[in-house]
């Protein structure tokens, strides 16, 4: 009997940090709703969603982590994970950009321009579902995967996160004015959006960092990268966000471009 109430305290335990991951997301869309009251102080308040939603990737991070550890993996938690991940990566960042682009811009929005905002902020939400459902797929049924291991098929869902939020970073603290740039933010997320279901392969963040410990280089790798972080501060984290959404398009284009000489090569 005491075997079987430990085994539930240890599942307890990484879906008590799920939980914490959702109400993370939940808490970021209730207080970027405020920015409605504090217009003349908005940005303020999406740094402060935007740091709910970091938050959240602790959270994300550990569950599975602990769940490892504590050997307490379960079916429930891996829906349980993407439920929470679909509020915090997928709801939270489409509402953050979608009131962003209402409070910050510079100009009237038309009804057309505002039926836009709103299909783009859509399509990131629908592509961040879409997403999270592949990956579930996925987990249950291996041989479904088509990336190779230590990678994603698509860009994760934290990752398209990250990348909003970086930008309210690199906003607040650089003093760089987002009144003009408003209408491209959710431009921006529509990318995002389509990234996270395209077939481009992103490393698999978490599974590197467990394997840096037995690899030299990228002990320096990891670094080097925190080193830019600290000093850079949002500049720097910004610049890592963007690397890191940019190395998938650009590794499948070297890749394209080496087939394409290859196969000129043979046919010569």
């Amino acid at each position: 009997m005491n075997g079987v109430i430990r085994k539930k305290v240890r599942r307890s335990i990484p879906n008590a940090l799920t939980l914490c991951n959702s109400l993370c997301g939940f808490a970021a869309i209730l207080y970027t709703l405020r920015a409605y009251e504090h217009q003349e102080n908005a940005l303020s308040v999406f740094v402060v969603s935007a740091v709910m939603i970091f938050s959240a990737m602790v959270f994300d991070a550990l569950d599975g982590f602990v769940a490892r550890i504590l050997d307490a993996s379960s079916m429930e938690g891996i829906q349980m994970d993407s439920l929470s991940d679909m509020v915090t990566f997928g709801v939270a960042p489409a509402v953050l950009v979608s009131i962003m682009t209402h409070s910050l811009r510079a100009w009237d929005l038309k009804w057309a321009q505002e039926i836009l905002v709103y299909c783009l902020c859509a399509l990131y939400l629908g592509c961040a579902a879409l997403r999270l459902a592949i990956y579930n797929v996925q987990a249950i049924d291996p041989s479904r995967r088509i990336a190779p291991t230590g990678h994603f098929s698509g860009l994760p869902s934290p990752g398209a996160a990250a990348a909003i939020c970086v930008v309210v970073f690199f906003a607040k603290e650089c003093r760089f004015d987002l009144s003009r740039l408003a209408f491209v933010l959710p431009i921006y997320a529509g990318l995002l959006g389509l990234l996270m279901v395209s077939r481009i392969q992103y490393l698999h963040v978490g599974k590197w960092l467990i394997s840096m410990t037995h690899s030299p280089k990228k002990m320096v790798c990891f670094a080097v990268l925190l080193a830019v972080a600290i000093i850079g501060r949002a500049a720097g984290l910004a610049l890592i966000v963007t690397g890191y959404i940019l190395s998938g398009p650009l590794q499948a284009l070297v890749k394209k471009c080496r087939s394409y000489i290859i196969r000129r090569r043979s046919e010569a």
